[in-house]
């Protein structure tokens, strides 16, 4: 017969279990697109997409029928040489996309497929340039089940395929890539320790891809339209994403009584140089603890939080403090707290 001291000592280790990053990977394109190339394609030039966004150059996936499933199978076969992960262990794969290979079936399928992975269960979400912190949130509610061990989060987006490319406002913006971390259980101090996520519906029009859902079909129209690539309202998006982003890392950081000594590392989605800026003074964090890569991949959606964790990667210590916080259509935005939880300079490098 079990005593009290038993359900209450299992209650408090289901409470503390928490779900934590062991291994990260990423897949980049080979085609690097300059801002010297775009100034022959539309009105531009590198001085003014430098000044206004910081982005000197991003990567495009070229070729016929090359989905995003084709960077986000390499990040998922190197993360599982990475971890040393055998296929047939994984339990599910969550695959945060705004640029799905097809409608149906999910991407998160055909990655699985292409690595072998047999007994998982997959399945795509789309929270645009939020979907890699929504998804840590998903994951973690998995892992705290108890039922799933290893957890893959993907990321990928092939922004190209919606861009439209004679427009000045959006091109320079956005680039293609892939990435993935494994997710498990750990009952030590470390992995994702709070999350605040919000949705607020009045990003319906001011970001979108009208076209090319069941409310507009394709046609002849939307396509002469080019109602299947990206708009947004710049001013309305800047204004949405700096007060958001800023608030809700200062209130997790709060809440968790960290000051801006205690963090370790902040990792902005690398949408626009100006909002990162702003996001930096607001909260104070100094700037050589902020992961910036965006003058080299530019904004590549729900994959420029993790494309920066695994650029730093090696520079991480077990137990770090790190904030996360990202802003996309929907609108959508959040921040998540974690402490990291392996020495990065001890990893294989991809």
């Amino acid at each position: 017969m079990f005593s009290r001291d038993f359900f209450f000592l299992s209650h408090q280790q289901q409470i503390e279990m928490n779900a934590v990053i062991t291994g990260i990977a990423a897949s980049i394109p080979d085609y690097i697109l300059t801002n010297e190339e775009l100034s022959q394609m539309v009105d531009t030039s590198d001085e003014w997409i430098t000044t206004r966004v910081g982005i000197k150059e991003r990567r495009i996936l070229k070729g016929e029928a090359q989905g995003i499933s084709v960077l986000a199978s390499k990040a998922i076969a190197e993360l599982l040489d990475k971890t040393n992960t055998k296929p047939d262990e994984v339990d599910a794969i969550v695959f945060a996309t705004s640029t799905p290979d097809h409608p149906l079936p999910s991407t998160a399928s055909i990655v699985a497929e292409q690595n072998h992975i047999k007994n998982a269960f997959c399945f795509d979400m789309a929270a645009a340039c939020s979907g890699f912190i929504f998804g840590l949130e998903v994951c973690n509610g998995l892992i705290k089940t108890e039922r799933y061990k290893k957890v893959i989060l993907a990321t990928g987006e092939k922004m190209s395929a919606i861009i439209n490319y004679e427009d000045r406002n959006t091109c320079p913006l956005f680039g293609d890539a892939a990435a993935a971390v494994m997710i498990e259980p750990d009952e030590e101090n470390v992995g994702i320790i709070d999350a605040i996520l919000r949705t607020d519906g009045v990003g319906y029009k001011p970001l979108q891809v009208k076209a090319g859902g069941s409310k507009y079909p394709v046609t002849h129209e939307t396509v002469d339209k080019k109602e299947h690539t990206l708009h947004q309202n710049g001013k309305v998006v800047f204004k949405y994403a700096v007060s958001n982003m800023t608030d809700v890392s200062l209130k997790i950081m709060e809440r968790n009584n960290l000051t801006k000594d205690d963090v370790d590392w902040l990792v902005p989605h690398q949408a626009n140089m100006r909002i990162i800026d702003a996001v930096i003074q607001r909260t104070g964090i100094p700037r050589e603890k902020v992961m910036i890569n965006i003058e080299k991949f530019g904004n590549t959606s729900a994959v420029t939080i993790p494309l920066c964790l695994w650029e730093w990667e090696s520079k991480l210590r077990k137990g770090d403090n790190i904030i996360l916080t990202a802003f996309g259509a929907g609108f959508t935005w959040g921040a998540v707290y974690m402490k990291w939880g392996y020495e990065g300079n001890k990893t294989k490098k991809i």
